[in-house]
């Protein structure tokens, strides 16, 4: 290692990707290497968010990836329909992959970079290649099962049509009022345009598995259900996990000498599985370090976000543990239908994941979505394992 060394962010995700634009814009003087495995970086993802979810020093940067953006979003339920004046972004991961090349001189990045290992300070790629770090940043995919943590899923198959048939402007980011199977079922649709909108299938889950074919099949169906059918463009897959308990310690040991960002990090919602939000904290906040970016304190600095984001979410694990422990797979729609009585600020906050006390009262107030007994068992279950 030498100062001239690069810090090397492995990964070029959304996490990794904003991580290094971040690094770039302000810390231009501190060397710089973005490697991903694929052909472009962000893969073939669509990522949402609202307006909360961005810190104040990332919004330009989010501007640049020029998200669509719904003034108004809505949710459906078997006993609830609402319609929520909460501003809806959303960003695909092409516009990631040009910003990155546009934004970063071309020493700065490489696609096509498949990294067979790592420590602190190396890197090595199939075929051979060692290249050098002052510090090495692992964004990589996370290892499933995730080690020491109980986890749910939230998986997808969407799809993308072209349509001729002019469609609403208000994206739907739940419709519950399809066969449960599975676990919580629901249907997402983002008119993109008039003539472009993606429809996705989703389930929370306790298994991981996704027959991709089968659920595309339907996705195909509930198109056709809803006047959208056309011509396929482009499908995107998602397996998101959805945090229940676990011991941090085993996630990520204190002698770890690698830092973790993403995914990878356990940097993701407890209760949504999405990352969009913390990987624009954690860019922000890796771009503001002051001092040396050596190896081991980027590795502390990355672990003791991790442990106060485990600390911030013990009532999101407490949410989750009453939907996967205490509420049958075909009723856990109605956590969700309970949920969105809410005011529209307090949901905000419940996505960006900023909840106050009086928010965490008012959540758990009112006719339970789940049985009172299997509630209380299923929470004595976490505070047992805890």
């Amino acid at each position: 290692m030498t100062l001239e060394d690069p810090i090397i962010i492995v990964g070029g995700g959304l996490a990794g990707a904003l991580a290094a634009l971040a690094l770039a814009q302000r810390r231009p003087e501190i060397p710089l290497l973005l490697l991903e495995g694929g052909e472009r970086f962000g893969g073939n993802h669509t990522w949402s968010f609202f307006d909360s979810d961005v810190p104040p020093a990332m919004r330009d940067l989010v501007a640049a990836l020029r998200p669509v953006r719904w003034r108004h979003h809505q949710v459906r339920f078997p006993a609830r329909e609402r319609i929520l004046a909460m501003a809806y972004n959303a960003i695909s991961a092409p516009s990631l992959d040009a910003l990155v090349r546009r934004r970063l001189p071309a020493k700065q990045w490489r696609v096509g970079a498949t990294v067979a290992g790592i420590s602190a300070n190396q890197v090595w790629l199939e075929g051979g290649e060692t290249i050098n770090a002052s510090a090495v940043v692992d964004v990589r995919g996370p290892d499933l099962p995730m080690p020491g943590l109980e986890l749910g899923w939230q998986k997808f198959v969407g799809i993308e049509f072209a349509v001729t048939n002019p469609t609403s402007d208000c994206p739907t980011i739940m419709d519950a009022t399809i066969p449960q199977v599975d676990g919580y079922r629901f249907v997402y649709t983002l008119p993109f345009a008039k003539d472009r909108v993606l429809i996705e299938d989703t389930y929370y889950s306790t298994s991981p598995v996704l027959d991709e074919a089968a659920v595309a099949t339907l996705v195909r169906a509930l198109a056709h259900e809803r006047g959208f059918a056309g011509e396929e463009i482009r499908r995107e897959t998602g397996v998101l996990p959805i945090l229940i308990g676990g011991n941090p310690e085993k996630f990520w040991s204190a002698d770890d000498p690698v830092s973790r960002l993403g995914l990878r990090g356990g940097f993701f919602h407890p209760t949504t599985g999405y990352s969009f939000s913390l990987a624009l904290k954690m860019a922000d906040s890796m771009a503001s370090l002051s001092g040396r970016f050596d190896g081991p304190s980027l590795a502390r600095w990355s672990r003791s976000h991790f442990l106060r984001h485990w600390e911030r979410g013990r009532y999101f694990r407490l949410l989750n543990t009453m939907l996967f422990h205490a509420a049958e797979p075909d009723q856990r729609y109605r956590i969700f239908e309970h949920f969105y009585r809410l005011p529209p600020e307090l949901i905000g906050r419940f996505y960006a994941g900023e909840l106050c006390k009086t928010d965490k009262l008012r959540i758990l107030t009112g006719s339970p979505p789940v049985p009172v007994g299997a509630a209380i068992r299923a929470l004595a279950g976490l505070a047992k394992g805890a």
